[in-house]
């Protein structure tokens, strides 16, 4: 039982402290592409699919299919970092990143399921849901990110709530592809900036 009690309390610490880590095996070049791909699928949307209201599963395969692409890269990346780090936090940090942005994550493909096969007619709902549950998940895993980040986070929030506001025009492929291209590319900006730049300068000081 005692022996139980360490483990659980190590596993405690060790959480802890990675909570007060940067998530630094998030790599800018990941996020970046992540925004690239979708300014892609948004010129695939307006060239290919001139109305997403009447093509429900062209228009899911499209910008579900980016999403996933977009987190396999990234969840790649951060797998490869943690297994060539030298930090013994960075298992625990990467886990602890995952649990904070699963919820949206989830959140997303349960609205997401519930929209396009009781409510295919409101689909114009789904870019706003799909930036909203992004910019919570963003903000909830801000303790592990770079302070600036938190701007990406609620930047997400806003266009969100525009694009629930304009309605049926939400389905113009800018109003996807804009947020998340600008969004990203700003994210792997700062990322770069606060963790790759300066980790270059801390290894020439050396």
């Amino acid at each position: 039982m005692e022996l139980r009690d360490a483990i659980d309390q190590i596993t405690t610490i060790r959480t802890q402290l990675a909570a007060t880590e940067r998530l630094r095996s998030l790599r800018a070049v990941p996020v970046a592409l992540s925004g690239a791909m979708a300014f892609a699928a948004a010129l695939v949307q307006q060239q290919w699919l001139a109305d997403p209201a009447d093509d429900v599963a062209r228009y899911l395969m499209l910008w579900v299919g980016t999403a996933l692409l977009s987190g396999i890269a990234a969840a790649a990346t951060v797998v490869r970092a943690v297994h060539r780090s030298e930090s013994a936090l960075g298992l625990a940090n990467a886990r602890l990143a995952s649990l904070q942005f699963a919820p949206s994550i989830l959140a997303g493909a349960i609205v997401t399921a519930f929209i396009a096969l009781r409510l295919p007619g409101q689909i114009w709902l789904l870019p706003g849901m799909w930036q909203m549950l992004f910019g919570l998940g963003n903000l909830a895993a801000q303790q592990l990110l770079p302070m600036p980040a938190r701007i990406v986070g609620l930047l997400f929030l806003a266009s969100g709530a525009f694009c629930l506001w304009i309605g049926e025009r939400a389905l113009d492929p800018w109003a996807m592809g804009l947020p998340f291209a600008t969004g990203q590319l700003s994210l792997a900006a700062i990322l770069w900036w606060h963790h790759e730049r300066a980790d270059r300068t801390t290894e020439v000081r050396r």
